[in-house]
């Protein structure tokens, strides 16, 4: 059997371009280093086994976070997104974090010919907001 595989380390570089505002002010507790892992997989590029059914909404992964994905036929970058949600959720939930302060993401995509496989690993602190003002 013949193969391949591709993984992609997140690392977010400064400095940061672009400029929010807001007059809600959060007081956010961070904490001790938590951990979320998800994985998937598609047989046929149609039958995806292990797909957890809980995702975090809200958040975003920017432009170009797959990686540079291979063209396997495992769903794209779209089920990639869906696996690093599935890993939020579960490193949030996991952890009792309300959110997790600068994650990092490890994807790891490997394809087989008729069969591929996704594993997230989501690593970052725990965020624990005290109070919205």
């Amino acid at each position: 059997m013949t193969g391949c595989s591709s993984l992609n380390t997140s690392a977010p570089s400064l400095p940061l371009t672009g400029a929010v505002q807001s007059d809600v002010k959060a007081d956010i507790e961070v904490g001790e280093k938590i951990t979320g892992k998800a994985s998937v997989t598609q047989l046929f590029g149609l039958l995806t086994l292990g797909d957890s059914k809980k995702y975090a909404d809200g958040v975003a992964y920017g432009v170009g976070s797959t990686g540079g994905a291979l063209p396997l036929p495992i769903g794209g970058a779209s089920l990639v997104e869906k696996v690093k949600s599935s890993a939020a959720y579960n490193a949030v939930t996991e952890s009792g974090a309300d959110v997790i302060v600068a994650p990092r993401y490890t994807v790891e995509q490997n394809g087989y010919g008729f069969f591929g496989t996704i594993d997230v690993t989501v690593e970052g602190y725990k965020g624990t907001i005290k109070s919205i003002k």
